[in-house]
């Protein structure tokens, strides 16, 4: 294990990030499937690769070490028959398949090479690229049915796993079309010799919690949102989990509109200083929080005895468990119309290179002066054909390894 992995916080210096460069994934986005994978438009896949090479071109220039996420999972199944087993058996897990299909798209994958194999999980399989002639189900699909999935999300490697100190917590993630996303991601931490050792919690088959909504607001302290994407039930379970191996003091949680333009907490909220706060203003009054303690963590998690606070404003609540008088809050422009339109184009979804050191979205002007203003560098990078699976900077990076602050 490489003894620099680990963070503690959204804004300690960034060390190392997981990417994942757009590939034939999104090319097999269509106006007919792109709704149920989740994307507001069809990119201009060469354009989106662009901007993602500038973006981590953006963070090389600032000494972070680059992995993306394809190249481990290649290796991963180029050193272990044993990833190839969980690979496989993954991708072909849905019922729709039938046992027939299922067995000959079995067979046809475990002739892959590694890269082939990485490439069909990724970017899916068509009836009519494996289509063997019988079964009733390849019979009766549409040639141009996906047999195997595309995975066109797997650009916003935050959601799918979230380091916590020296170890990660592979998350559970809730629509269909990203399910197998964490499958991928625990099947790199398992297998990739680079993460021999890390110990692994939580688990793509517990309880809803995806990595937009964690934020490691200072050391030992944790901020999940829950609405859309992460459940009640993820947050108990997660909370039970970093209290019994001593992760965290305090979690909030914080309840967020079950909506497409608010799904994760970090589309309305990311740190850029250890003490501030860019937010979008339309919530920000409304917002509010749950702290979550545990009076005697020292027992056995599962008889963990949880103390929930009554709610109180977010920024408060925020403020009292990171130990300071108060956060800075930079909204994304206080004419409501404008903020309204840079909260959808991700302005609020910073990535904190240090402290006062972000990367956003260069369409988000009036945000980024607010942020200049206030004192943080700002690091512009164009997303105009990123952005349409509506995620910034945060959600694309899952950063590895941070400075203690």
């Amino acid at each position: 294990m490489v003894a620099t992995q680990g963070a503690d916080s959204e804004v300690g210096r960034l060390r190392t990030v997981m990417l994942h460069r757009p590939g034939a994934e999104l090319k097999r986005l269509t106006p007919r499937n792109n709704d149920s994978l989740l994307f507001d438009g069809i990119p201009w896949v060469s354009r989106a690769q662009d901007e993602h090479d500038a973006f981590a071109a953006a963070l090389r220039e600032r000494d972070v070490e680059v992995l993306y996420l394809t190249d481990l999972l290649v290796d991963s199944l180029q050193g272990s028959a044993e990833a190839r087993r969980h690979a496989i058996s993954h991708a072909t897990a849905t019922l729709r398949l039938g046992n027939t299909l299922r067995r000959h798209l079995q067979s046809w994958m475990s002739e892959l090479d590694a890269e082939e194999l990485a490439g069909a999980i990724t970017a899916g399989v068509r009836n009519d690229e494996v289509r063997s002639g019988f079964g009733l189900v390849t019979t009766l699909l549409d040639p141009h049915d996906f047999v195997i999935e595309p995975l066109p999300n797997l650009l916003f490697t935050r959601d799918s796993s979230v380091w916590l100190r020296d170890r990660v917590a592979v998350t559970s993630l809730a629509m269909p079309a990203r399910s197998r996303e964490t499958q991928l991601t625990e099947l790199i931490y398992m297998f990739h010799p680079r993460f021999d050792g890390v110990p692994r919690i939580h688990g793509w088959a517990r309880e809803r919690v995806e990595g937009g909504d964690v934020l490691l607001l200072a050391p030992g302290v944790i901020a999940m949102g829950v609405g859309e994407r992460t459940t009640p039930a993820g947050v108990e379970r997660f909370a039970r989990t970093v209290f019994a191996d001593q992760l965290a003091h305090t979690v909030l949680a914080v309840p967020i509109a079950q909506e497409r333009a608010t799904m994760h907490l970090d589309t309305v909220c990311t740190m850029v200083d250890v003490d501030a706060m860019v937010m979008y203003p339309n919530v920000a009054d409304s917002l509010r929080a749950y702290a979550i303690t545990c009076p005697d963590p020292h027992q056995d998690e599962s008889l963990l005895e949880l103390a929930v606070a009554d709610s109180e404003p977010f920024l408060v609540a925020a403020a009292k468990a990171m130990g300071i008088d108060t956060l800075r809050e930079i909204y994304t422009g206080l004419d409501p119309v404008t903020a309204e339109r840079e909260q959808w184009d991700d302005g609020n979804n910073t990535l904190a290179i240090s402290p006062r050191v972000a990367v956003a979205y260069e369409r988000n002007v009036e945000t980024n002066e607010r942020l200049r203003n206030a004192g943080i560098d700002v690091v512009a990078i164009a997303g105009s054909e990123l952005g349409s699976g509506r995620g910034g900077p945060r959600c694309m990076s899952c950063p590895i390894s941070r400075d203690p602050l």
